[in-house]
């Protein structure tokens, strides 16, 4: 049917939400795509609904091109599936969990691994079923702490998600290739610039992965890229690792003293009056050590110390990204600056003038009798490396400290800022860095969740074999959101014809009858030629109005139907460009039916 926007459902703003921070959020709420219901979670609009499912046609239509079959879960889920993978605890207060009347545990989904997991345990059990490739399109939730940007970091949205079944791992890497091949498809057919880059696997567990990311400033996703071709998120990002060095002659190290010296800065200036060398002293040659708290899926809170040169900060995502496996716990890991509480519990941990333990078994100086605080190192950290670092007692450090003779520590951890100038892990030249917002995320699970839920199938032997994953995400709400945020100017949204809401805006300025049925006629014939027509037959509102709504709605072609069609024109814009043409009225429904079929 023909859009008229005298019965539409739709109101614009002139104003900017006040909670609005990016473009896409300020003009997709102005324009009457969506509403604001709570933080984090928004209603679709007419307009908002029509772009939202061009979007997800053009998934499925990419997914189903691989072999991919539809199915639709749940977004209500009992407790017990993630219970045995351990995600209920693992998740922490990023799930939603609620109870029914009888007291049972249940979720909103985040993600639907497990579900997907038991289904093809339910249904197949032989080699010759697979593979197979599921897929839905469904809403998620997630408990965020502080949802922002509208669309683009929410607590309800929608994602596709999709999972490979196969046999062996050579048959995963072909439907992770698949699945790879398809995401390019469909963000180039949304007109998405799209970078896919090296991930972590994060909480989802499993080996490789990557993000497909959408690189603009807004972007809450920090990536690097080299100019031989090297792109990674930055927690992906591995350090290009020092070679060891032969400490068979270093000297001895020497504590001294170096009164109010708290800070990397305040100890360089002291280094350089109470210890001058022939080069100078400065924040490289130092080691600092920063303690930080990490609290557990399981609601524990545990310190963690961590070297790192002085000359670089600690990046607490990419220490996230990291820590599980030294802490030996999945799940995802709450990380802040120990506070002056954490620290009373360790009076050893003087503030500022922390370093390794010296002559202990322990790497990191704790409270004697309690657990040994975990002591990580920067891969910078090497063997042989010398040292200037606290000596565990106010207004003392160590200067020569050699790593792997006079400290040790319990692993390396990738977990400093990366900067632009580092250079890439492959060799291929200097990192600089981006942003960008993360649309998809692929990964090879392997046999996690198969192995905690038992999926096995009878293989060409006829014997049990657990079968390997992959996991594969898109965000359809974010790329709303990404697409408006890409595509708008200073008046408005300006949608790429496949998925704006319509194709043409027709717009009436005078209030003549014969005005209202030169457009009529137009809709009428455009519609019929299947093009869809958005009509602004509201006889009341003024030119300027309609004009203003046309640009904010922002689809691609508006036609003018005013004093024009006196001699016989109506005028054609080009929402994207603003050119305008005059076109004769009775040549004007071939030519928007040739741009709509374009």
């Amino acid at each position: 049917m023909v859009l008229k926007l005298s019965t539409l459902f739709l109101r614009t703003l002139r104003e900017d939400p006040v909670d609005a921070e990016v473009a896409s959020h300020k003009l997709l709420v102005r324009a009457g795509y969506i509403r604001r219901a709570a933080p984090g979670i928004y209603t679709w609009l007419p307009l908002g609904l029509r772009v939202l499912g061009k979007v997800e046609a053009i998934i499925r239509e990419e997914m189903n091109a691989i072999g991919a079959q539809e199915v639709h879960f749940p977004a209500l889920l009992p407790r017990e599936p993630y219970e045995t993978t351990g995600r209920w605890t693992e998740y922490g207060d990023g799930l939603f969990r609620l109870k029914d009347r009888k007291g049972a545990d249940y979720l909103l989904a985040p993600t639907h691994e497990e579900m997907f997991t038991l289904l093809v345990k339910d249904l197949y059990n032989s080699y010759k079923d697979l593979p197979a490739y599921l897929y839905q399109i469904q809403n998620k939730y997630r408990d965020e702490a502080r949802p922002r940007a509208g669309l683009l970091r929410g607590r309800e949205f929608i994602m596709k998600d999709s999972y490979s079944f196969n046999i062996d791992d050579e048959g995963l890497e072909e439907a992770y290739q698949a699945h790879r091949a398809a995401y390019l498809k469909i963000f180039g057919r949304l007109g998405l610039e799209i970078l896919p880059v090296f991930a972590t696997a994060g909480a989802m567990g499993g080996s490789k992965s990557e993000e497909f990311l959408h690189p603009t400033p807004v972007g809450e996703d920090t990536f690097v890229r080299s100019p031989g071709g090297y792109y990674a998120n930055v927690e992906a990002v591995t350090t290009v690792v020092p070679e060891d060095i032969d400490f068979t002659d270093a000297p001895a190290f020497e504590v001294l003293d170096t009164p109010n010296t708290p800070t990397i800065d305040t100890l360089v200036a002291c280094a350089n009056e109470i210890a001058p060398r022939a080069g100078a002293w400065s924040a490289i040659d130092t080691l600092k050590n920063v303690v930080l708290a990490a609290t557990l899926p399981t609601g524990e809170r545990q310190l963690v110390a961590i070297g790192l040169p002085g000359d670089r900060n600690v990046d607490l995502k990419r220490v996230e990204a990291n820590i599980s496996a030294h802490l030996e716990t999945g799940g995802e890991v709450g990380l802040e600056a120990a506070t002056e509480d954490d620290l009373k519990k360790h009076p050893t941990l003087i503030k500022g003038y922390i370093g390794p333990a010296l002559g202990t078994d322990a790497a990191v100086l704790g409270l004697e009798g309690a657990s040994k605080i975990l002591y990580l190192v920067d891969p910078r950290v090497v063997a042989g490396t010398s040292w200037v670092t606290g000596a565990n007692e106010a207004g003392k450090h160590v200067f020569g400290l050699v790593a792997g003779r006079d400290f040790t520590w319990d692993g390396t951890i990738e977990c400093v800022e990366v900067l632009a100038g580092d250079p890439a892990p492959d060799g291929s030249g200097p990192l600089e860095t981006a942003r960008g917002i993360e649309m998809g995320h692929i990964f090879q699970l392997g046999r996690k969740y198969a192995e905690a839920l038992d999926l096995k199938v009878l293989d060409q032997n006829g014997k049990l074999k657990v079968v390997t994953m992959g996991s594969y995400g898109v965000g359809v709400t974010r790329a709303v959101a990404a697409l408006a945020e890409s595509n708008h100017d200073e008046n408005g949204l300006v949608w790429p014809r496949n998925v704006a809401p319509a194709d043409v805006h027709l717009v009436v300025t005078g209030k003549q009858a014969e005005l209202f049925e030169a457009a009529q006629k137009i809709a009428d014939e455009l519609h019929a030629a299947g093009v869809e027509v958005i009509y602004d037959d509201r006889p009341k509102v003024s030119a300027g109005v309609k004009f203003s709504d046309a640009e904010l709605i922002g689809v691609p072609t508006i036609v003018v139907i005013g004093r024009g069609l006196a001699d016989g024109v109506v005028e054609v814009k080009d929402r994207a460009t603003g050119e305008r043409t005059d076109v004769s009225v009775d040549e004007v429904v071939a030519q928007l039916i040739a741009l709509a079929k374009g």
